[in-house]
């Protein structure tokens, strides 16, 4: 049985370990209601672009029709852009959305494609993808606690002029959905080609005047609209993230307390022994005298 110094230091080093995780759940907390804010704030741009973009989608413009637009017979080349956190102590949100991410891959090379482009938003997808030998074209790291639209455009746009370019055929994107604070949950969605399940079908018919032209009006909204999908996605797994980081954290400072009390209690049976086993000393050498 360790001794009653030992004890009172393990005890000791937990009750700091405890001060630590307390602090890390106050903080998440504070971070979580904010990042929900910054995600429902975006969420009202993002419905109307959206709507913008189906009756610009669906507008009888019979010269053009925009690239985002076309569905490919053959997906043999895929860009790919994960969305992960930077920084750890969030439970499985990262594990969870990499699994996904790991099962698309074998899936893609199953299927036969041929190339797969990742873009990696987040310093744990980063490394993931790294180790796992994907060509990274682009990644953005270091985001912090608020996303940045500018941060995430020029890592994004190298996969979305690899598609205009025709030199990738579909672009897919996984994030952690936020849906509340107990539950999180990691999606993969088809980015491009744009389907009509996507863009939802607008409840009536507009006819618009284009200025200049209609090709620099689509093509100029649909970029817009991808953009608002990969700011909205970022949005949504901070707000996961933060959510998922409170309630380990809060785990964490349970767990500790536990411990805490297991050794306290063995402490006090050491002692206990000790102050037993100084008596029975003393009266038996009493008796011998």
């Amino acid at each position: 049985m360790a001794s009653g110094k030992e004890i009172r230091t393990k005890i000791k080093s937990v009750q700091n370990t405890r001060k630590i995780t307390k602090a890390m759940e106050m903080v998440a907390a504070s971070k979580m209601r904010k990042a929900q804010d910054r995600m429902r704030a975006a969420r009202p741009y993002t419905d109307k672009i959206r709507r913008l973009a189906a009756h610009l989608s669906q507008a009888d413009v019979t010269d053009y029709q925009h690239q985002f637009l076309v569905q490919k017979n053959r997906v043999t080349r895929v860009g790919f852009i994960l969305v992960t956190t930077d920084k750890g102590l969030c439970g499985g949100l990262n594990t969870n959305v990499q699994r996904i991410a790991l099962n698309a891959l074998k899936s893609w090379e199953a299927s036969g494609v041929t190339e797969i482009r990742a873009c990696c938003i987040g310093n744990k997808g980063f490394g993931f993808m790294q180790r796992l030998g994907v060509n990274v074209v682009s990644h953005a790291v270091q985001l912090g606690d608020k996303p940045m639209l500018e941060k995430l455009i020029g890592s994004v746009k190298i996969l979305l002029d690899a598609f205009q370019n025709d030199e990738i055929d579909a672009i897919y994107v996984a994030y952690t959905r936020f849906i509340n604070t107990m539950k999180q949950e990691p999606v993969l969605e088809q980015l491009l080609p744009l389907s009509g399940e996507k863009l939802g079908t607008p409840d009536r018919a507009w006819d618009y005047l284009y200025e200049p032209n209609p090709k620099v009006v689509i093509d100029e909204m649909l970029v817009r609209y991808i953009e608002a999908l990969v700011y909205q996605s970022v949005a949504e797994n901070m707000a996961s993230e933060q959510s998922a980081r409170m309630v380990a954290m809060k785990a964490a400072s349970d767990n500790a307390k536990n411990v805490i009390d297991e050794l306290q209690l063995v402490y006090n049976k050491t002692r206990q022994a000790a102050i037993t086993k100084e008596l029975t000393e003393i009266v038996s050498g009493a008796a011998a005298v």
